[in-house]
């Protein structure tokens, strides 16, 4: 072969090489497209279906028998079944899927954890139907946010894409867009991978288009299917007078407290459970069942204390507890949201996070009321900065937990409120020498 010929085919491999080069963003960005559509789908879907059976369950418990005791027992009883389903399926198919999955992402993103996308999206699917179904204290944000990035795994697979950082990026768009689906919230989804995944992300160009297109198709899908509205349909609340910018620190440092306490009972719950757990492979299921059998008799009666969250949030801000009995709903969910979560459920921390946050930001909001009349302060501007500063000491994600919450609720006027107590909070909580939940929780997945 003589040296023109060589030369020639090397102009040609050359030439192949730099067209696959500058088309490869523009089949990223398709990708993303694609993944942010998928995650949006299967994430509302995920909300119907959770709805569903929680309405379901309460219905059929109610109705089925007169007998008040006959009700006690086969509410605890169906709830209880649910628990050691969703607990069966983690612990036969993939550990990977309890909790909220999101430090197995972030483990992921740089090589630590696998993604095993056909295990964990079904496990994560129906696992957190019957675990968030019984009425457990747990959000669906971290199933959202593990089957989008385990879709976008999956979709990359299918289209047959083996580079490392491609990977990686379809992987933290997916991510991006079940924090999108989970709260309609597009902008508070770029910025958790941005804020909370920094040091395991890899950013280029290329792959933060690909997760703002990621975000918007997820938060296309979402709306199309469930709603184009907030979260909440909370008051417009006017900006804060200047004046008691100065409260929103002690404020912060309020729930920097409460961020600490919550995050070291999990971490030290988690690990007795997990010796526990060891002892016998069956007391897994038994805490599971124990567990979601509790929850979902109590939600027949005190629905105030089980679920995400969500659903309590509204009456809080409307003022339908008193106060003594708001202090046993902030005691009791407090607990609950600890023992849930570190149990080893398929189920997210954010949304009873958030419900926590409004319950302090309410009770903060009656004591200003009687100590500073002159403030003229708004319970549910409170119950708004509360969610959204105890999201800071707990994930230590203020910018994210900012803006979710404006996003959420629409209220964009708070905003130096927010800023002010979701740093106070951060200081408190790092002064208390507490790591941010899911670097602390990576770390021992890790280590272990």
């Amino acid at each position: 072969m003589s040296k023109d010929t060589v030369k020639q085919k090397e102009r040609v491999i050359i030439h192949k090489i730099d067209t696959l080069q500058n088309r490869m963003p523009f089949v990223v960005i398709f990708i993303a497209g694609i993944i942010g559509m998928v995650t949006g789908f299967v994430g509302s879907l995920f909300q119907y279906a959770v709805s569903w059976v929680s309405r379901s369950r309460v219905e059929l418990s109610l109705n089925l028998f007169s007998n008040h005791w006959a009700t006690y027992i086969w509410s605890f009883f169906i709830a209880a079944l649910m628990g050691i389903f969703a607990y069966y399926l983690v612990q036969r198919f993939s550990p990977e899927a309890s909790g909220s999955g999101i430090p197995e992402i972030e483990g992921a993103l740089i090589d630590k954890r696998p993604v095993r996308w056909l295990h964990v999206l079904p496990v994560k699917f129906f696992g957190g139907l019957g675990a968030l179904g019984s009425g457990m204290v747990l959000g669906r944000e971290g199933p959202t946010v593990q089957m989008g990035a385990n879709l976008g795994q999956l979709i990359a697979k299918l289209f047959r894409i083996d580079n490392k950082e491609s990977k990686h990026t379809f992987l933290a768009t997916g991510a991006a867009a079940g924090i999108t689906t989970a709260f309609n919230a597009p902008l508070a989804g770029i910025l958790f991978v941005i804020e909370e995944m920094r040091e395991e992300f890899t950013y280029s160009l290329s792959s933060i288009k690909a997760i703002f297109i990621g975000v918007v198709g997820a938060c296309i899908m979402y709306r199309v299917m469930i709603s184009t509205a907030p979260i909440f349909n909370f008051s417009m609340y006017a900006a804060v007078p200047l004046s008691s910018l100065w409260i929103y620190f002690i404020f912060g440092g309020i729930l920097g407290l409460i961020g600490a306490i919550s995050n070291q009972g999990v971490l030290k719950l988690r690990d007795k459970l997990q010796s526990f757990y060891q002892l016998k492979s069956y007391y897994f299921l038994l805490v599971g069942g124990l567990l979601a059998g509790i929850f979902g008799l109590l939600s027949l009666y005190y629905p105030a204390i089980t679920g995400g969250g969500f659903d309590i949030i509204p009456n809080v801000v409307d003022q339908l507890y008193g106060l003594w009995p708001l202090v046993a709903i902030l005691a009791i969910r407090l607990i609950a949201t600890i023992l849930c979560f570190s149990s080893g459920a398929p189920g997210g921390i954010f949304s009873p996070t958030l419900a926590l946050g409004a319950i302090v930001g309410v009770l903060f909001g009656l004591g200003l009321q009687s100590l500073f009349p002159y403030y003229q302060v708004e319970l549910g501007a409170c119950a708004i900065i509360g969610m959204a500063g105890l999201f800071a000491a707990t994930i230590r994600a203020p910018l994210t937990g900012i803006v979710l919450i404006m996003e959420m609720t629409g209220n964009y006027l708070l905003i130096l409120p927010l800023i002010i107590t979701c740093l106070a909070a951060i200081f408190i909580a790092q002064s208390l020498g507490q790591k941010p939940l899911y670097t602390a929780i990576l770390d021992k997945l890790i280590h272990r």
